[in-house]
């Protein structure tokens, strides 16, 4: 698909774009070989073919879920204002 100047300069219009007179026809072969390239890769077959979540047949490594830290809530919750069945108590914001 080729394009012209006019398309040209209304895509630079939208995109908010300054194109000076120069840049134009450099531009517009720009964009054309652009859709060309997507006209040729839509003409592909691709019945049959899964998609790739990534290029490379990789797993990614993951750590074991395994508990770290230690419990602290009553420790936390012993500074906090106001507590009660293990819940931090928040003023009322919304009437």
């Amino acid at each position: 698909m080729a394009l012209d100047r006019k398309a040209v300069e209304g895509i630079a219009h939208l995109a908010r774009i300054a194109l000076s007179e120069d840049d134009v026809p450099a531009t517009t072969a720009k964009l054309s070989g652009i859709l060309d390239l997507i006209d040729r890769m839509q003409a592909v077959d691709t019945q049959g073919v899964a998609p790739l979540a990534h290029p490379l047949e990789t797993t990614q490594r993951l750590r074991a879920d395994a508990v770290t830290e230690t419990n602290q809530r009553e420790a936390l919750q012993a500074i906090a204002p106001a507590t009660e069945d293990g819940l931090y108590l928040v003023p009322r914001v919304i009437e």
